[in-house]
């Protein structure tokens, strides 16, 4: 016959579909009762009513019970967290504190954060943020996005997350789709209505995107920014001002040349620029093969040596991505290139980039190892 304690242990390996820990660690199971019969009831708190993953956690909770020796059927009923008690998993996910802060800019913080930019918009900035994020997801990677574009969101369709975020107490639940966390005021305005905000509402909104949503732990956070250099720019460095700049451009000498003044800023900011990357770099002839260059060459490589001269370091070009209809596709189904076509030219292309991103490691410069010496010298 079932134990309890042997359902209970089943209960542990369920996660919370949004908070990815173990129900049983958040305080989310109520009540287990084994009937005589082999017959297993149990309670679940849910953390909101209306919870749009009701139906994800029964399944998860029936499948794990039912693995258990002597369990003949197994019946969930969902009750929902009080105020007291949602205050409680609030202050336990923050760690017990209760000021607001960005974790990601602790000094301890080992999750690497990208803010890609772009001088222009147009050049595909954002595809290239959705796939690098499914593509180190895909790789295992536990990863986020923070749509900062506020004017001109567009993540959360080519990502194919149409799920709203969850509250708990003031802070908010990130909604996942193929494997990567993502936030975007675009699931907190009605329809397509226009945002429209001056600098101190926009520098609130993206602190609030930082510091009230649940990240957990993340090992890799892409910020896809507005285009050019304004105030989102300055709040990131800001906020975190830990974040490597990533810049996007097309290899025409035009747009180069706004995308070397866009990741300029990294010298204002003090922030290090991890490379750039030249999308749409060319047309590959769909009957020949020969590569046609659309919107000329060499763009990447101009602004690579640009930065590299204005900011006296190394700013490699990580990659070059040719024009192909599959990626834009995958945008607008909300699919990434990555995962429906991984070895297409443009899907191959951005699994290189992310791989160079997604293996590199948050070096211990600066930061603090909790060693004090007990004899000083």
């Amino acid at each position: 016959m079932a134990t309890e304690d042997a359902v209970r242990e089943a209960l542990a390996t369920v996660n919370d579909p949004e908070i990815n820990r173990p129900i049983t660690e958040l305080g989310m199971v109520k009540s287990v009762d084994i009937g005589a019969d082999g017959a297993v009831a149990v309670t679940v708190y849910l953390t909101v009513s209306g919870c749009p993953m009701r139906e994800t956690i029964t399944q998860r909770v029936t499948d794990a019970v039912s693995r258990v020796d002597g369990v003949t059927r197994v019946d969930v009923t969902l009750d929902v967290m009080s105020d007291e008690q949602r205050k409680e998993l609030a202050n336990a996910l923050r760690g017990g504190q209760t000021e607001r802060e960005v974790p990601f800019a602790k000094p301890g913080s080992l999750t690497r954060v990208y803010a890609v930019a772009s001088g222009k918009g147009g050049v595909g900035k954002s595809s290239v943020t959705v796939n690098l994020a499914a593509a180190m997801a895909a790789d295992g990677l536990k990863v986020g996005v923070v749509d900062a574009d506020i004017y001109g969101h567009s993540v959360p369709r080519m990502l194919g997350a149409d799920g709203r975020p969850t509250q708990v107490e003031n802070m908010i639940m990130p909604p996942s789709a193929n494997g990567v966390k993502v936030i975007s005021i675009g699931m907190f305005t009605p329809g397509n209505a226009p945002v429209v905000w001056r600098g101190p509402m926009l520098h609130r909104a993206l602190q609030q995107f930082l510091a009230d949503v649940y990240w957990g732990d993340l090992d890799v956070l892409l910020l896809d920014l507005p285009p050019g250099t304004g105030d989102i720019a300055i709040s990131v460095a800001q906020l975190v001002p830990n974040a490597e700049i990533l810049v996007v451009t097309t290899p025409q000498q035009a747009a180069a040349e706004v995308a070397e003044r866009a990741g300029s800023i990294a010298v204002q900011t003090h922030q290090k620029i991890v490379g750039v990357v030249e999308n749409m770099s060319g047309l590959p002839c769909p009957h020949c093969g020969e590569m046609v260059d659309v919107f000329g060459t060499g763009g990447g490589q101009l602004v690579a040596d640009g930065l590299t001269r204005t900011t006296g370091t190394n700013v490699p070009v990580l990659g070059n991505i040719p024009i192909d209809v599959r990626l834009r596709e995958g945008g607008d189904e909300g699919r990434p290139v990555v995962l429906t076509d991984p070895d297409s030219p443009a899907g191959a292309a951005l699994r290189a980039i992310a791989g160079k991103l997604g293996g590199r490691q948050r070096g211990l410069s600066g930061l603090s190892l909790g060693i004090t010496p007990k004899n000083k010298f």
